[in-house]
């Protein structure tokens, strides 16, 4: 049986490729994408005879130039606009709501070899991370109200093509030769790839075992800083050009810069513990990070 499809953010890093997966899978018929999210859109015509929304949509970043209170604009948007959307699903019968939420709902580092779980009391520490956990609570309180079906998804950095931000960063600099000083950084992360994020959300459209669950999603292979330099060098043919410097010297030299919080981001560890998705559904991520790691150069290098 083909199952109906509104996706949310379909323009987007994640929404764009979701949609593109959608549209090759026979079992399923993507009838509807939207790009934004507004606190006070009537979705109302796009809901009609869906069976299932894919929610990526959403507030990811906010200058503090422009909004003087980022938290109350990332509610506006994360948390009004994603209620607003599962209420009237729950109202037109959409069966299942299928929730883009993030890792930062857990919090923002990890003890090491310690992971987060899809069990673990949320402790989100910035104002994205508190809008996405106060959307979960919400869309929770819309399923026991109505019967309506919802998976809440929470990934950690998604990379892959056209990636933006911190993660097209280091491709560039590494692609570029530049001598950088994380030759012996000894921490762990969880990354996802695109594709192993979208397999997953896929999986969850129609697996009778996923309804009502959280799951924390990633490649199944935790690397250090100085790891994914290596493997991203790798990926992209070129030589690792890293520097062995201590980890606290790094820490003690970003904080008087005013960088610690990405110093934070490249010596701290977060680990994601997957095992829920493999048990309860029987995922298994399709790509190695070396894999998606290619993936990604070969389709961003005219970018780069």
């Amino acid at each position: 049986m083909t199952v109906k499809i509104l996706l949310t953010g379909s323009k987007g890093f994640l929404g764009s490729h979701t949609a593109d997966c959608l549209n090759t899978n026979p079992d399923i018929r993507l009838t509807c994408s939207v790009q934004r999210l507004f606190s006070n859109a009537d979705w109302a015509a796009e809901l009609v005879g869906q069976q299932v929304v894919i929610h990526c949509a959403g507030l990811t970043n906010v200058f503090k130039n422009e909004f003087a209170d980022t938290l109350s604009e990332f509610r506006r948007v994360n948390v009004q606009g994603t209620l607003k959307l599962c209420q009237q699903a729950a109202t037109f019968g959409v069966r299942r709501f299928i929730f883009i939420s993030s890792i930062k709902v857990n919090g923002e580092q990890t003890p090491l070899d310690r992971p987060f779980t899809a069990t673990d009391t949320p402790a989100p520490v910035d104002a994205y991370g508190i809008s996405k956990n106060e959307a979960e609570e919400g869309i929770r309180k819309v399923a026991l109200e109505t019967g309506m079906e919802i998976v809440i998804i929470r990934p950690p950095l998604v990379y892959g093509p056209n990636a933006k931000g911190n993660f097209a960063r280091l491709l560039n600099l590494v692609n570029k030769g530049f001598l950088l000083p994380f030759g012996s950084i000894y921490n762990k992360r969880s990354l996802v790839s695109l594709d192993n994020l979208v397999d997953l959300i896929i999986t969850c459209i129609k697996h009778p075992r996923a309804a009502n669950q959280v799951f924390l999603a990633g490649d199944g292979q935790d690397l250090s800083t100085t790891e994914l330099l290596r493997a991203i060098a790798s990926a992209t043919g070129v030589s690792s050009r890293l520097l062995p410097m201590p980890a606290f010297v790094l820490m003690f030299a970003a904080s008087l810069l005013g960088k610690k919080a990405i110093a934070q981001r490249l010596l701290g560890s977060l680990q994601v513990d997957i095992s829920k998705a493999r048990n309860l559904l029987g995922w298994i991520p399709p790509l190695s990070v070396e894999e998606g790691l290619r993936r990604c150069f070969v389709e961003n290098e005219d970018r780069l």
